[in-house]
C-alpha cells in the first residue's frame, strides 16, 4: 500500500533539544497517532514535517515529493490545524474564511459551511471572543474545508472538555472513510489514540521508541504485578520500568514470548494501556 508520509534519518537541533535519526512512515487510509511526553519533540517533529523547520539531515517525503521540491503542492494537500488559534484575533471568523480560502485551489464553501453549522459556530464573531474548543472547531473546518489528502493535527484535544474530543475523534474516523485520506494527530492523551488510532509513533528526548501498528504494541509489552518479594525474579526479566510500593510490584516487560515461560509464580498480568508504555519508558525503573 502506498506510503503517504516517509520520514528518513531526519535529525534537528535546536538550542537545547534535538531530533535524531528519526524515521518511520505511514500508508495511506490511516489514522496514526504521534505520542510522548511534553517536551519529547512531537511538535518540533510537526513542524518538519510542515516545512516550518528547516531540517538539518534526512529526508522528508509526503505524497511522494519532498518540500524541497514541490512545497507549495504539499500544502495544497494537507489540512494543518496547529496546538493553539493562528487566526487574525480581530477579525470574525467569516472574515477570517473570506482571508483564508484563496490560499486553496480546492477551497470548498459548501463542505466549510456544513462543519461550521455541525460544530454551531458563531460566523459573525470575532475570533478572540471564543472558548479555546470554539478556535479548535474553526481551525478544523477551515482544515477540511479544501478537501485535504492529509490531516496533520498538532495536541488537538488539549485542554478540551470529553464531549469535544469525542465529537473530534468521530469526525477523524468520518475523514478516513475515504481511503484516500490520512490523519496524522499529534497528543499526550494516549485514551484518544486507543479508540481511534490505526498505528502508533512513540517519541521520547528527540527518538523514536517504536512506530507500529497499535495492535502489534500490545503484544510485544505485559503489564507485570506481584508481592514485593518477587521484586528481585521480575528485574530478571529486564523490564522496561518498574516501580514498588512498601508490599508490591510492578513492572512493564517486552519481548514477551520470551518473557512468559520465566514468569515466577504467584504474579498477575495484564495487557497495558498506551498511557502504561509511555509512563514505564519514560519513568525507568524506580525502586
Amino acid at each position: 500500500m502506498e506510503n503517504i508520509m516517509e520520514v528518513n534519518g531526519v535529525s534537528k537541533r535546536l538550542k537545547d533539544f534535538q531530533l535524531s535519526n528519526i524515521s518511520f512512515d505511514f500508508k495511506k487510509g490511516y489514522i496514526m497517532g504521534l505520542i510522548g511526553p511534553n517536551g519529547a519533540g512531537k511538535s518540533t517533529l510537526i513542524r518538519c514535517l510542515m516545512d516550518l523547520a528547516k531540517i538539518d539531515s534526512g529526508e522528508i517525503n509526503l505524497f511522494g515529493m519532498t518540500h524541497r521540491e514541490n512545497t507549495k503542492e504539499i500544502k495544497q494537500r494537507i489540512g494543518f490545524v496547529y496546538d493553539e488559534s493562528h487566526f487574525y484575533e480581530e477579525f470574525s471568523l467569516e472574515k477570517n474564511k473570506r482571508i483564508f480560502a484563496p490560499f486553496y485551489n480546492n477551497w470548498d464553501d459548501e463542505t466549510f459551511y456544513t462543519y461550521t453549522k455541525k460544530f454551531d459556530l458563531p460566523l459573525k464573531k470575532k475570533v478572540k471572543q471564543l472558548s479555546k474548543g470554539m478556535k479548535m472547531k474553526f481551525a478544523i473546518a477551515i482544515a477540511l474545508a479544501h478537501h485535504p489528502e492529509l490531516i496533520i493535527l498538532d495536541e488537538p484535544t488539549a485542554g478540551l472538555d470529553p464531549i469535544f474530543r469525542r465529537e473530534l475523534l468521530d469526525i477523524l474516523l468520518e475523514v478516513i472513510q475515504d481511503e484516500k485520506k490520512s490523519v496524522f494527530f499529534s497528543t499526550h492523551i494516549t485514551t484518544d489514540l486507543e479508540q481511534v488510532a490505526d498505528f502508533i509513533t512513540f517519541i521520547n528526548n528527540g527518538e523514536i521508541i517504536f512506530s507500529k501498528e497499535k495492535e502489534a504494541i500490545f503484544e510485544d509489552y505485559l503489564i507485570v504485578k506481584g508481592p514485593r518479594e518477587l521484586a528481585e525474579k521480575i528485574q530478571s526479566l529486564n523490564p522496561v520500568g518498574m516501580r514498588k510500593s512498601d508490599v508490591s510490584i510492578e513492572a512493564l516487560i517486552t519481548d514477551v514470548r520470551n518473557a512468559k515461560p520465566l514468569l515466577p509464580e504467584g504474579v498477575h498480568v495484564e495487557r497495558p494501556t498506551l498511557e502504561d508504555i509511555m509512563y514505564y519508558t519514560v519513568k525507568g525503573i524506580t525502586l
